[in-house]
């Protein structure tokens, strides 16, 4: 009776256990989960009084810098990484800033706004990933965008969104669709759908490095996408470990010559927890396509000719979005807005003329 009680136990735990590693898997943010919160709770009400002239107050104790560049229609600028906000305005939207402001802001996490983990002193995994995700997740960044709204008193948003940033976008509209007068996707983030069927972004800077490189990259991926010990690294690890993934991806595309240069950089200024937070809260596999198609208001989505994220990915938002246009840039890889900012400046000056006055 007790080898039998024993086994069933073991049994239990096994089970546990496995269905403890499924659900790691599945997503923590899943659409509408930000309306259905704001809908029952009222939890995207910001503070009174919410900042001041360069920060956003969202909730007590989380500030968000901004800063802005213009005068006329408010454009919402979210930038892209995760983590790495824009640090002057973009100067190919200068021609625009005689009737457009646009508002810059850092999300959570990262650059000059509010840092809100450092490390955990708790062991208990699944307690420490809701308290990340509900700190830093993708649905804390989409209730952001919502906060802002409030706070700036705008009724619909015009925003535009570059890579990581372009999804955050995508999904606020997904759950706020009246609430956006018109989107800019720039170079969206390939991860509506997950896992990415050619590896993703890990695979295709393994592919784009130098052969010199790969595998101390392959030893590198094995260690940055292992999240079992996770929740014993500080911020300040993560920021290591974050900068040297950005050097591989600088490497890749051909603007470093070495990723090691990547350590060189003032590791304060590199996003921590806030990129892995993301990570968790995609989880493994996640499928968010269906929820584009709500959206009704006017997008349009860019996309570099020479980016080494395939054109399709950027096609499938466009694909979703009932009333979306698609246009590539030449001569222009991820960050079309450098590259060829003419062009960018063409069609972006273009889109919010006719749609966002």
């Amino acid at each position: 009776m007790k080898i039998k009680i024993v086994l069933a136990l073991i049994l239990l735990l096994v089970a546990a256990a496995g269905w403890f590693y499924y659900q790691m898997g599945n997503p923590l943010y899943k659409p509408s989960m930000v309306r259905d919160a704001f809908a029952s709770a009222g939890v995207l009400l910001p503070p009174t009084p919410a900042g001041d002239d360069s920060t956003w107050l969202v909730e007590p104790g989380i500030s968000l810098h901004y800063f802005q560049k213009g005068t006329g229609h408010d454009v919402l600028v979210v930038h892209g990484g995760p983590g790495y906000p824009f640090t002057e305005p973009i100067p190919a939207l200068d021609p625009l800033t005689d009737r457009y402001r646009f508002s810059y802001y850092d999300q959570r996490g990262c650059g000059r706004s509010t840092k809100p983990v450092d490390r955990f002193s708790s062991s208990n995994f699944y307690k420490n990933l809701i308290t990340l995700n509900k700190q830093l997740g993708l649905q804390a960044q989409i209730a952001d965008i919502e906060r802002i709204r409030l706070i700036t008193g705008q009724d619909k948003l015009t925003i535009m969104g570059h890579s990581f940033g372009a999804l955050i976008v995508a999904m606020y509209a997904a759950e706020f669709p009246d609430r956006v007068h018109a989107l800019i996707l720039n170079a969206p983030a390939d991860v509506l759908l997950f896992p990415v069927a050619d590896g993703g972004i890990f695979a295709r800077i393994h592919d784009r490095l130098p052969e010199r490189f790969r595998a101390d990259y392959a030893q590198f991926q094995s260690q940055y996408l292992n999240f079992k010990d996770i929740f014993t690294k500080s911020e300040k690890d993560l920021q290591r470990l974050n900068a040297q993934f950005a050097g591989y991806y600088l490497t890749a595309v051909g603007t470093l010559s070495d990723p090691a240069a990547a350590m060189d950089w003032n590791l304060a200024g590199q996003p921590g927890w806030m990129v892995q937070a993301m990570y968790l809260a995609m989880g493994k596999r996640h499928d968010y396509r269906e929820a584009l198609k709500s959206v009704t208001a006017p997008v349009l989505v860019l996309h570099g000719a020479e980016d080494m994220q395939p054109e399709s990915a950027s096609r499938a938002y466009a694909e979703l979005f009932p009333n979306a246009e698609f246009h590539t840039v030449p001569n222009a890889g991820h960050q079309s807005f450098e590259q060829n900012p003419e062009i960018f400046a063409e069609l972006t000056t273009s889109f919010l003329d006719k749609h966002a006055k």
